[in-house]
C-alpha cells in the first residue's frame, strides 16, 4: 500500500492565474469597486481539486515564486522568461496574493516563498526531499506548468484540473505516450524544441518530433554528438547552438538543493473552507 497521507503541492502563482483569468465568473465586492475573482477562484479551484481528484483527504502545501526568485537564470540568459508582459492585467493575480498568504495562514494551510527561488525549484526540493524522507509516499504537483513532467516517477504525478477528466493526472506513462520521451529526458528535449513558456527558442528547425527522435531509447544531450543521430543539416543546426542548448537544459532542470523555511508534516490538511468564507474572513466583501 502506498505510504502515509498523500501530499498535494500547489503552484500558486500558477493557481493564481488560472483563478484570475479562467474562473467562469468575476466575482466582485458588494460595492462593485474591488475585483475579487483571484482571491475567489483560487480557493474555489483548489476545494474543487481536492475533492474531485485526490484519493484521500492530502496535506496541502502552496508554493509561490520570491520576488526575485528568476534573478539567477536571468543573469545566466537575460531572456529567460523575457517575453512575459507585466501589465495592469498581469498584476491582478500579483495583487492577490497577499490576501490569499493571510488566508492561507488564517485557515493553517501551510505555504512557502523564498524570495530569491522560483516556485519550480522550491517544488522539486520538497519532492526530493520527500523521495528520501518518506519512500512511497504519493505527491501531487498541482499546476499547468508541463516543466514539472521531469519529477514524475512511480509515486510523484502532475496534476492538470484544466485537462479532461481522465486525463488529468500525469505520470511517467502518460509523458512517454504524448511526448515519446522519459520524465528524466524533459530538460533535453524542451532544450532542442524550445519552450515559449519561458522563452527558451530551441534548435531552428527542429520541434517535438524530431527532438523525440534524436533521444528515442532514453539518450540524453550528453551522448547525442557520439550516437550518430546527428547527420546532414540536423547535425549542423544542432552544432551551430550546442553551447547554447546545453545552457538552456540547465535553465530547464530544476534545482532540488535549496534549503526549505519547513516541511511537510505528514498530517492531512484541514478540509478547506468554502471560497465565500474566505472573502468574509479576510474583510474584502
Amino acid at each position: 500500500m502506498p505510504a502515509g497521507v498523500p501530499l498535494l503541492l500547489v503552484d500558486g502563482h500558477n493557481l493564481l492565474w488560472r483563478a484570475a483569468f479562467g474562473f467562469p465568473a468575476a466575482i466582485l465586492s458588494r460595492d462593485k469597486t474591488r475585483d475579487l475573482t483571484a482571491e475567489f477562484g483560487f480557493f474555489a479551484l483548489l476545494r474543487v481539486a481536492i475533492r474531485e481528484e485526490m484519493p484521500e483527504p492530502p496535506e496541502v502545501l502552496v508554493v509561490f515564486d520570491g520576488e526575485h526568485g528568476t534573478a539567477d537564470r536571468k543573469d545566466s540568459d537575460t531572456d529567460y522568461k523575457a517575453n512575459r508582459v507585466i501589465d495592469e492585467a498581469a498584476l491582478k493575480p500579483l495583487r492577490a496574493i497577499p490576501h490569499v498568504q493571510q488566508a492561507l495562514t488564517g485557515y493553517g494551510i501551510h505555504w512557502i516563498e523564498i524570495e530569491t527561488a522560483e516556485a519550480d525549484d522550491v517544488i522539486a526540493t520538497i519532492v526530493a526531499t520527500t523521495r528520501q524522507r518518506e519512500p512511497g509516499r504519493r505527491v501531487w504537483i498541482m499546476s499547468g506548468d508541463r516543466d514539472f513532467y521531469q519529477l514524475v516517477d512511480e509515486h510523484v504525478r502532475a496534476l492538470n484540473t484544466v485537462m479532461k477528466r481522465g486525463r488529468r493526472h500525469i505520470g511517467p506513462a502518460e509523458v512517454t505516450e504524448r511526448y515519446n520521451v522519459t520524465p528524466r529526458q524533459w530538460p533535453d528535449f524542451c532544450a532542442l524544441k524550445g519552450d515559449p513558456a519561458d522563452n527558451i527558442p530551441g534548435v531552428k528547425g527542429i520541434g517535438e518530433g524530431t527532438a523525440a527522435t534524436l533521444l528515442a531509447g532514453g539518450l540524453h544531450l550528453d551522448q547525442l554528438p557520439d550516437s550518430g543521430r546527428l547527420t546532414g543539416a540536423r547535425k549542423a543546426k544542432v552544432a551551430k547552438t550546442w553551447d547554447q542548448v546545453l545552457a538552456w537544459r540547465e535553465l530547464i532542470r530544476m534545482r532540488t538543493d535549496l534549503t526549505l523555511p519547513h516541511h511537510p508534516t505528514g498530517d492531512p490538511t484541514r478540509e478547506l473552507p468554502k471560497p465565500a468564507d474566505v472573502i468574509e474572513k479576510l474583510g474584502l466583501w
